[in-house]
């Protein structure tokens, strides 16, 4: 069958049409599917700001934009660039009573203190000290996530973690077990992680969007804009101290901790049950630590940044308790000293400008339950069963445990700690 010019024209312009159709029509479908999470997404969203305070309209345009980002989220392409934010060298004058009520640093401007360079015990110090010391001046920075909800109402104890961006299992087990929000005999417990930025600089923009997506999804990181890093661990004590003490006015307890610890919320509560004190700094206590001189050592640190004979006491990092109140003390005391290189060392000397001796606690175990950690006792559940702090732990050895824990353990004696 030969078609001649006309009937050519007309099958050309049939099969135009119907091309045309199914291209609309599968762009409905694709529109439809991509955002069909969304409308649920800003009804979570206009509760949440609802609960704050917040003007929905604003909000949850801002919030939308941020959302729509979700979906590109598995998308592999070079991220666009983000002007990268200093730090400030303002000092701010702290008064204990009050707060600013809102995170006050939304921009940085700092440069290295390159006057230090000519001095003689400068030049002597290991790069990564001569790093800390041309920045050591950088006290401030940005928040990149941020949940000031967490601390709306009265709030029992708030249990604060320390981590970093790449530990999300050990997250994800605190969320299921010790970390777990909730109401203890009607009094809230709320959970925080504290976050910087990733470290490591090749997969950094990955790992800041798994990040986001973890907060998006459980809404319980608080993360600033200065790198994760063993020196910039007391930047991370002070900027929570100044973000409690800026968000957190009905909070009456704070346990502050690591995240391979395994921590027992009912015996928390038991203790804190029998003590009433304005001053409660209480945890795994160490007096007249000397300041390591090995330069070997992690914790190494040269005589140039202290001189002094022995530290001031101090709590083991992996948990400590507070008081409320004390904490908000803390950020005022922290303007007034210098940073350190050691965050449980600059907490200790916060806690000696304020005149606080912290209170050792044989049931924080900042160290294992005994030194010698292929000990048996240190897997024994019945000696789990009766601290307040472990550490530390993997994420299955902590899951394994608290499971343990919390069953129908039968111990045939009690451990008298509390």
């Amino acid at each position: 069958m030969v078609l001649n010019n006309r009937d050519r024209w007309r099958v050309y312009k049939r099969v135009s049409v119907i091309f045309f159709v199914a291209v609309v029509a599968l762009t409905v479908v694709q529109r439809g599917s991509i955002n069909m999470g969304a409308p649920f997404e800003l009804e979570r969203l206009a509760r949440m700001h609802a609960s704050q305070g917040v003007e929905p309209g604003g909000a949850l345009e801002e919030k939308a934009s941020s959302y729509l980002g979700i979906n590109s989220f598995w998308k592999v392409g070079r991220p666009q660039p983000q002007p990268k934010a200093r730090p400030t060298t303002q000092k701010p004058r702290v008064n204990a009573n009050s707060s600013p009520g809102t995170w006050d640093v939304p921009s940085s401007n700092c440069s290295a203190n390159l006057n230090l360079s000519s001095l003689p015990w400068f030049n002597s110090l290991e790069n990564n000290f001569k790093q800390f010391m041309l920045y050591r001046h950088c006290r401030f920075f940005p928040m990149l996530l941020n949940h000031p909800e967490k601390c709306t109402g009265d709030i029992y104890l708030l249990m604060v973690i320390k981590s970093v961006a790449t530990q999300h299992d050990r997250r994800e087990v605190i969320r299921k077990t010790w970390g777990k929000e909730q109401m203890v005999n009607g009094k809230r417990v709320k959970t925080l992680f504290l976050l910087g930025k990733p470290s490591n600089e090749e997969e950094r923009a990955n790992h800041q969007k798994l990040v986001e997506y973890e907060d998006y999804i459980y809404g319980d990181i608080l993360q600033w804009d200065f790198l994760d890093s063993f020196f910039n661990l007391t930047l991370k004590e002070t900027h929570f101290l100044k973000w409690f003490h800026t968000y957190c006015p009905g909070v009456r307890y704070v346990f502050k901790g690591d995240d391979d610890v395994f921590v027992h919320v009912e015996n928390i509560f038991e203790f804190l049950a029998s003590i009433s004190d304005k001053n409660l700094f209480v945890g795994d206590v160490i007096f007249k630590a000397k300041p390591i001189r090995k330069k070997e050592n992690k914790y190494y640190i040269p005589q140039a940044l202290y001189n002094e004979t022995y530290y001031p006491p101090y709590a083991g990092g992996g948990g400590f308790l507070m008081d409320g109140t004390l904490v908000r003390r803390l950020h005022w005391a922290a303007e007034t000293l210098e940073l350190y290189p050691i965050d449980d060392v600059f907490l200790g000397m916060c806690l000696e400008v304020l005149q606080v001796t912290p209170i050792k606690h044989n049931a924080f175990k900042t160290f294992g339950l005994v030194k010698n950690k292929k000990s048996k006792m240190n897997r024994e559940p019945c000696f789990f069963k009766d601290m307040i702090v472990v550490h530390k732990l993997l994420p299955s050895d902590l899951m394994h445990m608290w499971n343990l824990v919390n069953s129908d353990l039968v111990c045939t004696q009690k451990v008298e700690l509390l």
